[in-house]
């Protein structure tokens, strides 16, 4: 089979780790979508493309590719759903998910200008990218702060939920969970590593709530982060696609064996077209790829 990377980051530890599984028994190459020259060459395809990126250009090509009948992991549909934290809170509330109430505002100068908040807030850039914005403001001198350097910037708020200052960081690789334990990016020193923390221990809420993401987004490879609303209540603040996955023993396992079954299925016609609501195209490969397994299907060329 041949794998293609999607990606500027060809060397990020998760997709290394793909790529030392997937070699040498299948071909694993990369793309990065923001080069400059020619495009890949339409008409010899790899068998699957794997999406982690996220820029407009990346979104266009990957789009493109799937045009041409080439499956895309995650498309360019389901990735582009989460880009937008307006759009992104509003599907996952309308689906019943217990995501966080979102308002956009127009610009942080606008935010800024409006005066003292009411109570302390959580602010992020409407925009989902690297390095973006994402703080808390609990008073009028803090907007004005921000908006001495993010004054244009689209933004949406969220009222800040007290908790205990550690977000729970979950991971779905084709109905496979990983977590973990990070400090809160607004935490005043940083986040930190990430913390170890068995899916045996979260409560079924949470991890059902993760599980109905990828149904509601039509998303196989992404993340969730959670907080603890009291009581054990989840609330979703944000949703990645394609996360980087960092120290999740059997998460590089996972996704290869998906990569593999993904370019199966587009050799066959059965590709999925990552529409939000969609099912999972086979039934009990929730539990393949066990944490720690090192063994990737192997498939065959004929």
């Amino acid at each position: 089979m041949r794998v293609c990377l999607l990606t500027a980051d060809p060397g990020h530890p998760l997709l290394a780790a793909v790529t030392g599984l997937l070699t040498p028994d299948h071909r694993v190459e990369s793309l990065d979508p923001g080069a400059e020259g020619p495009g890949p060459d339409l008409s010899s395809l790899a068998d699957v493309y794997l999406l982690k990126a996220r820029t407009p250009r990346a979104l266009a090509l990957a789009a493109l590719l799937e045009e041409h009948g080439a499956p895309v992991l995650n498309s360019a549909t389901a990735t582009a759903r989460c880009q937008d934290r307006v759009a992104m809170a509003a599907l996952a509330r309308a689906a019943g998910l217990p995501f966080a109430a979102t308002r956009s505002v127009a610009t942080l100068g606008e935010l800024a200008a409006a005066g003292a908040p009411d109570g302390p807030l959580v602010i992020k850039s409407r925009f989902s990218r690297r390095r973006d914005l994402v703080t808390r403001a609990d008073s009028a001198v803090r907007l004005r702060e921000l908006a001495a350097d993010w004054a244009e910037e689209p933004v949406v708020v969220q009222d800040f939920t007290p908790n205990s200052g550690w977000d729970h960081k979950l991971w779905v690789v084709d109905g496979q969970l990983f977590a973990a334990l990070r400090r809160s990016e607004l935490a005043p020193d940083g986040r930190g590593p990430n913390l170890p923390l068995p899916v045996g221990e979260l409560p079924a809420s949470w991890t059902a709530a993760a599980l109905r993401v990828g149904e509601v987004f039509g998303l196989e490879v992404y993340g969730v982060d959670l907080l603890d609303a009291g009581g054990g209540a989840p609330l979703i603040v944000d949703i990645n696609a394609f996360p980087g996955i960092r120290g999740q023993a059997g998460a590089p396992e996972a996704l290869a064996a998906l990569a593999l079954r993904t370019a199966v299925r587009g050799r066959t016609g059965g590709a999925g077209e990552g529409k939000a609501g969609e099912g999972k195209a086979d039934e009990g490969s929730a539990g393949e790829g066990s944490a720690g397994e090192r063994k990737v299907p192997q498939v065959s060329e004929k």
